[in-house]
């Protein structure tokens, strides 16, 4: 899918709204801020006019959006994208390398079964972590 370049969001321009198809973004005046005038939320302008941002929200996580010239696409942050990427294979790491030094051979102290056993539950449980994530 070809993804197209965000525009800058013009103040004066009403809007459809990111959450709610139906509902209107229109200006608020004297404020970077549009207001919806469905579900009574409201964005603030970010990022120098090319993102709209949710101002008051529960989520931890702010959610933002940029206009393609039609559409709202979601803003992501790079940080966002490889945050469970990178927490998967630290964690892989650090099991891997704990079970490499508790686990016993029940044959003998053989460094190759330890390695492959912690290999083997290292990425088992990587594998949970994932797949509990992706739900």
């Amino acid at each position: 899918m070809q993804t197209q370049k965000a525009q800058k969001i013009d103040l004066s321009v009403d809007y459809p709204c990111p959450c709610h198809r139906r509902g209107n973004l229109t200006p608020i005046a004297l404020t970077e801020a549009f207001g919806c005038n469905r579900c009574q939320r409201i964005f603030v302008v970010q990022e120098s006019g090319y993102v709209i941002e949710e101002l008051s929200t529960n989520y931890p996580y702010k959610k933002a959006w940029r206009w393609t010239g039609n559409q709202w696409s979601t803003a992501h942050s790079g940080l966002g994208r490889a945050y469970l990427p990178l927490t998967l294979i630290i964690i892989f790491g650090v099991v891997f390398l704990l079970l490499v030094t508790t686990l016993q051979s029940p044959l003998s102290s053989s460094m190759t079964f330890r390695a492959i056993a912690a290999l083997v539950l290292s990425a088992m449980l990587v594998l949970m972590l994932w797949l509990a994530c992706r739900r």
